[in-house]
């Protein structure tokens, strides 16, 4: 019973919101933004889903948003504040229950009409009604528009058409367009993926059958299909001209279309080479059809769902342009489409070579080369790979695969092609034809252009000769929906002749008016300082193509002559590189070390390496292991290095094989070959194996190795190997074991290894590692034997009172150099502050304590103080933030204050201080004699009554330089009475939080 009224009671809210007009539906939804007609702590319904929503999908956010009984008093409010009266009355009886309730069946079947078909697989049923003259006329000259298209899709003459790869991606994007299972439905869909999967393929499917009847037939009642590289270089035009290119008698009935926007499906293909003007967010809203913009404009405002708010879109895009478009769209919804899969490469190699040992052979080699790999989901790549392949392997019987990467493959792809060039051309001719060729590919990256009309072909000069050729050996193609325009077969043989462009000599700069150097530069610093993905290939080509041999191969049979400075060039901007914090620029040094691994050239990578000052890298997979351990050995002026490992498998002590052994050890060399003096080895999974060949590297009298951090490693079990390294090394002065549940067993022998007198650790960080009071105890014996550890971290363990008793016995002693010690978060209470003082009041070294977040309390503080306030405690940094302190206690630290000068930082954040608790400080700090320079007052209930006084101390302090208020509700009398007080020239404030 109560589902069905719950049920009932959504179709009567469905049926008022179904009576609103359009101008009555959008204050509603405006409405809905409002905090003064919302609930107390709403979760607010986003914009851009209100502003798509017809009524049906704003009833089903409002019952995801909303509670049943708040929904109808939400909806009351906002009724009444758009004096809808009789509305009211209806609301109301329905609230009260005098509404007459409705079989469920009823409700049911209503809302399986609202809500569309559940089974995506089959089409709404033929509603009774003749189509429309006008949607009859134009699904016939759109499947005729298809079909040539489809006809038109050239396909080398040798390429394996397997199946539909898309078959599987085809159903599922029928149930993309219905509603989910709230009942709402997207409203724009993007497919993404590499060049070359299918997504053309795939929205051409579903225009074509759509155009037949068997797909979104009664979704939709029409679907338009705009092709990005036709419309881009259009001229001005307007919404309505756009609709009308492919409408038969030139004008399409624009007023059925904007009278039912929910019924329109706009297919967008290829957005990558739309280039969307960088002004546009800054425009005013467009709803105009019939207003006169250039087309990049309208294809925005359809995209920002203002032209067509409640029309679907379904926008192709390759990859590295998503971020581009979720600026732009309202609530998308992103669908990879991934090609190919294994089994799809394996057949299609099978069915190519015939010879299933061979195939098998040469996928092994494929998938070892995870970029290839990756690349061979797109059809035509596995074309491309097995064409070059077949060729090398006739024209070179003893021809080796191991001798191949992804950059010589594809010059022997080339070089191969042009083996056969029926044409002959003077040595004068052959040059400039490649640098024309080699421009136009360059010139479209930079633009995001990959389909080049006839005016494209006849500004780069390339010859009829040529483009045959190129043709009839399928590098280039015809587009099959645009007369006289070519694009290359596949995206990557115009990237490869891109990259090639910056090694070919006598090239000039084909944008922006630079040289081709300076162009370089620019490429390399958006590949490496940069997360977009559009540059990667490009950058491993032009790398590749430094390989001595492979140049002169290139030179030999394409006729045409490379930069011999290219090396020089490329040293120089390393040299300019290293002069910044490139770290900071998250700097890409995977993807430089896989540039450098694609050359094999070992002189060129030492070389640029040895500008190399850091690096932070990720060992997550063979790949990374093998290109890592080729460049590290390298790297022999490298001053740090974070290094995650995660591939060397925890689980099997002996099954690494020997070729991972040999690159580890690769990369183990780097710690006594070069001048390494930092290493984080945070977050990495190692077997015992590896830990301990790391270890003996460590170890070794040449390594330099200073600082040490070892936060997360799993198994914690292989840090005992760490006792390799730490015994009797006097270069270690640095150690971070943090987030390790390290356990008595695993601690207890560090402590003894530290213990060594040779030993020369200076700072040890321990938080979060599971100490506990039986650590505490062999802790302090490991400080107790040395002088030297000066910083001591020990955060996040529950070592309570009885631990910090250990460490107290630490500091009485005369020995002790200890200067920094953190206990933050440690479960300590009163007991704690009673040996913090006993020690304090013997101890002359410590300088800095954190107690934070500990439940001290006035009582622990007013124990704290008794030692604090003497003249001869060397204490310079307390931070008692989070530990419970109230105005009581602030009593005491200004008491501290008061007769103690050394002490100049102190940190009460987030305790309940209030404003009595900063008037009993203020009375402290505004003397002459207080030295206080860095106070913290972060979120301590503080109003606008405590800033006179803090007003006064700005005003009168010679040492107060920082203070942070955040998170006080000042007021602004307060800000203002604070405001007068810094603009006295004796302020010396300089930082105010």
């Amino acid at each position: 019973i109560q589902y069905s009224t719950v049920n009932c009671s959504h179709r009567a809210l469905l049926s008022h919101l179904r009576g609103l007009d359009q101008h009555q539906l959008e204050e509603f939804k405006l409405g809905l933004q409002s905090p003064q007609l919302l609930p107390e702590n709403f979760r607010q319904i986003p914009w851009a889903n209100l502003k798509v929503a017809d009524p049906t999908n704003l009833l089903c956010l409002l019952s995801e948003y909303f509670p049943e009984r708040q929904m109808w008093e939400m909806t009351l409010r906002i009724f009444e504040n758009m004096n809808l009266t009789s509305l009211c009355e209806e609301v109301r009886a329905e609230m009260d229950g005098e509404e007459s309730q409705i079989p469920p069946s009823l409700f049911i079947s209503e809302m399986a009409q609202m809500q569309g078909p559940q089974n995506s697989n089959q089409e709404e049923p033929e509603m009774p009604g003749e189509e429309s003259v006008h949607r009859k006329t134009y699904r016939e000259r759109m499947k005729a528009k298809m079909l040539v298209m489809w006809d038109n899709i050239p396909w080398p003459e040798d390429h394996i058409y397997l199946r539909d790869v898309t078959e599987n991606e085809h159903e599922a994007l029928k149930s993309l367009v219905y509603p989910n299972r709230t009942g709402a439905q997207p409203q724009t869909i993007v497919l993404e993926g590499m060049a070359g999967v299918g997504k053309t393929t795939l929205v051409v499917k579903v225009m074509l059958h759509w155009a037949e009847g068997f797909l979104f037939h009664h979704k939709f009642s029409y679907v338009f299909y705009i092709s990005c590289h036709q419309v881009r270089k259009m001229r001005d035009t307007t919404f309505a001209d756009l609709l009308s290119q492919d409408w038969p008698n030139s004008q399409a009935p624009i007023e059925e279309f904007m009278s039912h926007p929910e019924k329109l499906l706009f297919i967008i293909d290829g957005f990558e080479e739309m280039t969307m003007p960088s002004n546009l967010a800054d425009s005013l809203p467009c709803t105009d059809w019939y207003q006169q913009l250039p087309v990049a404009r309208i294809l925005f405002y359809l995209l920002k769902k203002e032209l067509a708010p409640m029309a679907t879109l379904l926008i192709t895009t390759r990859d590295g342009r998503s971020e581009d478009l979720k600026k732009l769209l309202l609530n998308p919804r992103f669908v990879l489409i991934s090609g190919f899969t294994e089994g799809d490469q394996e057949e299609y190699f099978f069915r190519y070579f015939g010879d299933q040992d061979k195939a098998r052979k040469i996928l092994r080699w494929i998938r070892n080369n995870k970029t290839l790999f990756h690349s061979c989901s797109a059809p035509l790549v596995c074309w491309i790979v097995c064409s070059c392949l077949k060729r090398q392997m006739t024209r070179y019987p003893h021809f080796q695969l191991s001798a191949l990467n992804t950059t010589s493959l594809y010059a022997y792809f080339f070089s191969s092609s042009f083996a056969t060039a029926d044409f002959n051309w003077s040595g004068q001719s052959w040059p400039e034809q490649w640098r024309a060729l080699c421009s136009l590919a360059a010139d479209g990256m930079w633009s995001s252009n990959f389909t080049f009309a006839k005016e494209d072909i006849e500004h780069w000069h390339l010859q009829a000769p040529l483009i045959d050729f190129l043709f009839r050996m399928n590098i280039l193609q015809k587009v099959s929906d645009c007369e006289d325009c070519i694009t290359f077969t596949h995206q990557s043989l115009q990237v490869f002749l891109g990259a090639m462009f910056y090694v070919l000599r006598g090239t000039e700069g084909s944008t922006r008016g630079l040289s081709t150097h300076q162009e370089m530069r620019v490429l390399l610093n958006d590949v490496f300082t940069d997360t977009n993905v559009y540059w990667h290939q490009m950058a491993l080509f032009f790398f590749g193509l430094l390989k001595r041999d492979l140049a002169r191969e290139l030179e030999d049979t394409l006729h045409c002559r490379l930069s011999p400075r290219i090396m020089d060039e490329l040293l120089e901007w390393a040299e300019d590189l290293s002069k910044y914090d490139i770290v900071s620029f998250h700097f890409e040094f995977l993807m430089f070390f896989q540039c450098l691994y694609e050359t094999h050239e070992e002189n060129f990578v030492k070389q640029i390496l040895d500008y190399l000052p850091e690096a932070d890298l990720d060992i997550f997979g063979d790949l990374q292991l093998r290109v890592i351990s080729f460049c590290l050995k390298h790297c022999q002026r490298l001053g740090k290095l974070r290094l995650s490992v995660s591939c060397l498998n925890p689980q099997k002590e002996m099954s690494l094989v020997n070729s991972k052994i040999h690159q580890w050890e690769d990369i183990c060399s780097v710690f006594h070959n070069g001048n390494l003096n930092e290493l984080d080895l945070s977050n990495s999974k190692l077997n015992a194996t590896s830990m301990k060949k790391l270890c003996y590297e460590l170890r070794n009298p040449r390594c330099k190795l200073q600082k040490l951090t070892c936060k997360s490693v799993t198994p914690v079990r292989v840090l005992k190997e760490l006792v390799l390294v730490l015994y009797g090394n006097s270069r270690l002065t640095h150690l971070n074991l943090s987030s390790n549940n390290l356990g008595i067993t695993v601690s207890m022998m560090i402590f003894r290894t530290l213990r060594h007198s040779a030993c020369n650790l200076k700072y040890l960080c321990l938080e979060k590692c599971n100490l506990s009071v039986a650590s505490s105890e062999g802790l302090a014996l490991l400080l107790t034997s040395t002088e030297r550890t000066t910083r001591l971290c020990l955060g996040f363990n529950q070592l309570q009172d009885d631990g910090v008793r250990w460490l107290c016995t630490l500091l009485t002693q005369p020995e002790c150099a200890l200067e920094r010690l953190v206990l933050w978060f440690c479960q300590l209470g009163v007991p704690s502050c009673r040996y913090l003082s006993d020690a304090l009041l013997q101890n002359k070294s410590l300088t800095h304590l954190n107690l934070r977040k500990n439940h001290l309390g006035d009582e622990g503080i007013r124990l704290l103080c008794g030692a604090l306030r003497r003249p001869d405690c060397s204490l310079q940094n307390l931070d008692l933030s989070e530990c419970f302190v109230t105005a009581e206690g602030c009593g005491g630290l200004a008491d501290v204050l008061k007769h103690n000068q050394n002490v100049k930082v102190l940190d009460i954040g987030r305790n309940r201080v209030q404003d009595d608790g900063v008037r009993r400080l203020c009375e402290v700090l505004h003397r002459s004699q207080c030295a206080l320079n860095t106070l913290g007052l972060e979120k301590c209930d503080l109003t606008s009554a405590c800033c006179q006084h803090l007003a006064s101390v700005l005003r009168s302090s010679k040492s107060l330089v920082n203070l942070n208020l955040l998170g006080n509700d000042l007021g602004s009398d307060g800000v203002n009475k604070l405001w007068k007080s810094l603009k006295k020239s004796k302020c010396k404030l300089r930082k105010l939080g």
